[in-house]
């Protein structure tokens, strides 16, 4: 095809080309390799232990509550420790999370069930989208989480840094970190999702701040319209463990009934 060509002219155009192929070659080559991996979803129907992360400051107080609701219905619950005081990186929250997480796999686990509450949901967001969670979580639950940060936080770190650790700047709106976690798709795939928050919320604030896109979305005023619930509440009301287990239960997330509102 090229013998018409002078052979100078000839190893121009060969050269061309070549150098053409290996780029190519070079572009599918950083797109596959700059993929995810893929997910492999775990089993709806066969639920495993229940990890409560708690919130900003790690207290665990709250959730050792919700845990023994949960337990008294027949649910493995542990609440994972902080990492620290609770108040540093998420990201290094996120990494005890894993390590509870595949302990609970080596004992045997083949998933586990995440309940996030305040901060530590989006502790179990980073877990699910930074480190392999999208593959051994069951069900994510975000409990009056700030997924797209909280005003308080914000005015923190404005007015008073000194005063606003990691986590705090982390938690503003505008933060780098929750930029990035809401630039694509707010519930990654692999889990199950379940955004449950109170419009009395004074420090998720807007209370809507737990809102996820594509999550089932759960305001429970929405369902339950004269409950007052405060945020350090949420994880000691009756009502909210009975929403928890209804959520958990299944082989998939539905909104219950409102009798569970009469849960005292």
């Amino acid at each position: 095809m090229l013998d018409h060509l002078a052979p100078a002219r000839r190893r121009l155009v060969l050269g061309v080309v070549l150098l053409l192929v290996v780029a190519t070659v070079g572009v599918v080559a950083v797109a596959l390799l700059g993929r995810d991996p893929p997910v492999t979803p775990v089993a709806q129907d066969d639920p495993g232990p229940v990890l409560l992360v708690p919130g900003y400051g790690g207290s665990t107080a709250g959730l050792e509550v919700l845990a023994a609701a949960l337990r008294s219905q027949g649910r493995e619950a542990t609440v994972v420790p902080p990492e620290g005081t609770g108040t540093g990186d998420l990201r290094a929250q996120a990494r005890g999370l894993d390590r509870a997480a595949r302990a609970a796999l080596d004992g045997g686990a083949t998933s586990v069930d995440v309940v996030g509450y305040s901060a530590g949901g989006v502790v179990a967001r980073l877990w699910v989208d930074e480190l392999g969670g999208d593959s051994v979580a069951r069900r994510v639950v975000s409990l009056a989480s700030p997924q797209h940060g909280t005003d308080l936080a914000g005015l923190a770190s404005d007015l008073a840094p000194d005063s606003c650790p990691v986590a705090c700047r982390q938690l503003a709106p505008d933060s780098d970190l929750l930029r990035e976690l809401n630039a694509g798709d707010e519930t990654a795939d692999g889990p199950r999702w379940v955004a449950l928050w109170t419009t009395d919320d004074k420090t998720v604030v807007p209370p809507a701040s737990g809102s996820l896109e594509g999550a089932l979305e759960m305001p429970i005023q929405g369902l339950c319209p004269g409950l007052v619930l405060a945020h350090g509440d949420v994880p000691r009301s009756a009502t909210v463990a009975a929403l928890l287990e209804a959520v958990l239960a299944g082989p998939e997330p539905v909104s219950p009934g409102s009798d569970v509102c009469a849960a005292s």
